[in-house]
This record gives C-alpha cells, structure tokens and sequence, in this order.
C-alpha cells in the first residue's frame, strides 16, 4: 500500500494529519539545530566569563556582550551591564534575565502540544466516519454473507485514521520530551552559573564601594574647599571696605582754617 492508496482508504481525515505531522517535523528540526549549537558553545562561555570575572570585570562584561547571540551570554551579561550595582539589584538582573531566555527557549512547545493533543482525536474522528459510511451498506438480512465482506475492508480501512494520528502524537510526545529535558538541563545550569557570578560580585563589590565613596569623598572635599575660598573671599570684601573708610591721617598744611589761625 503505498502513500496515495494510504490517504484514499483513509478518508478526508487523513489531510489535517498530514499538516500537523508537516509542522511538527518542521519544528523539531528547527529546535534540534536550535539545542545543537547551544549545547556545543555553553560551557565555553560559561568558563570564560567566571574565569575573567575573578580578576577583570571590565572584561568579562566585554565577553558577555560578544557572546550575544547565545542564551547563556545574555542571561550573564544583563546584571554586569550596570554601574556599580547593589547585590541584591544584581541577583534580580540575573533573575530577570534567566526568566525571559528561559520563556524564549520554550519557543515551538505550543506547536508541539497541539499536535500531540489534536493527532488522536483526528484518528478518532476519521475512524468514526469510516465506520458510519461502512455501516450503512449493513443489510440486516445479509449478515454472514459474502455481502457483508465489504461491510469488514472499509472498518480495517477506517482504523487507518487512528493508526496514523497515533504515530504522529508519538513522534511528537517523543521529541517534546527530549526538548523539555533540554530546557529542565538549562535551568539548573542558568541557576549554577548566576550564583557563581552573584558570589563573585559579592566579593567584589565591597571593594569597588569603598572605592567609590573615596571618589565621591574627595569630590565632595574639593567642592568644600573651594566653597570655604569663596566664602573667605566674600568675608574679605567688607573688611577691606571698613578699611577703605576709615578717615586718613591729615598732614600739617593740608587745612587752610588751621593755617591761618596759627599764622594769627
């Protein structure tokens, strides 16, 4: 029986069938090339990233940002994208980040779920059909008979239908299983990375706290400085106008009314 007779004695069933198994396959190889290069490049950049965050963070960020393309490198360069962040506002970037590349991932299950939920009950339904359009041509009085032999090939010919969305939901349960593992196997390696780089940073950003208060000391001394100068510069001013208006010394023969009245 080949693939034409397959879908004549299988009724109109047989066409929806063929489109759920076309999308499914379709999607499979997709998240099968998708799992393929994510699981050979991982481990790599995970390595890298932690590795150079124990000496340069600079650089481990500069490694996240060129590891882009890859889950794993979005999800760690997120928290390290930020200025001199608080621990916990890390822990949340991290959380954050691991939610979104984890919902993205998830990408073709819809597909898959829907052909393994609706591919048996369209092999019900073509069954039932074929078994309604079977029992019609039932002559009561010809049961036993060579009449009735038709009445069996077109019930074997119904099952077809049930056969047939049977396999495609199996096909299907098989590969979204593997894939849910895969996404289950992410998880717990997004979870081991964040809290190795979370300890990372906690041991870390003491340091570049204190650092940066010092900055901020200084900064803080300087404007000070330079507020005190203005304000011994405006407190000069007034003093030196007293002195401006204190009266000045008179020299002998500078008044005219006290010459004359010692020349008297």
């Amino acid at each position: 029986m080949n693939i034409q007779e397959l879908f004549q004695k299988g009724g109109p069933a047989m066409w929806p069938l063929l489109l759920l198994s076309i999308l499914s396959v379709s999607t499979i190889i997709e998240r099968l090339w998708f799992w393929a290069s994510l699981l050979t490049k991982e481990k790599q950049i995970v390595n890298r990233i932690l590795d150079t965050a124990r000496s340069d963070w600079g650089a481990a960020n500069e490694i996240a940002r060129q590891a882009n393309r890859q889950p794993i490198g979005r999800f760690l360069s997120a928290p390290l994208r930020l200025y001199n962040p608080e621990p916990e506002l890390f822990r949340l970037a991290l959380e954050a980040a691991a939610d979104e590349e984890l919902a993205s991932m998830r990408r073709g299950d819809k597909m898959l779920e829907a052909t393994i939920a609706i591919s048996p009950l369209l092999g019900l339904l073509g069954t039932v059909l074929g078994l309604m359009k079977s029992l019609e041509s039932i002559d009561l009085g010809s049961i036993g008979t060579e009449a009735t032999k038709g009445v069996t090939l077109g019930i074997s010919a119904a099952l077809i239908t049930t056969a047939t969305g049977m396999a495609v939901a199996i096909f299907t349960l098989v590969f979204y299983r593997i894939f849910q593992a895969f996404l289950f196997n992410q998880a717990k390696i997004f979870r081991k990375a964040g809290n190795e780089l979370e300890l990372l940073y906690r041991q870390y950003w003491p340091t570049a706290n204190a650092k940066g208060r010092s900055k901020d000391a200084e900064y803080s001394n300087s404007s000070f400085g330079s507020d005190s100068l203005n304000k011994r510069s405006l407190n000069s001013q007034p003093e030196s106008e007293e002195r401006n208006r204190e009266p000045k010394p008179k020299l002998k023969g500078s008044d005219p009314d006290i010459d004359s009245s010692s020349n008297n």
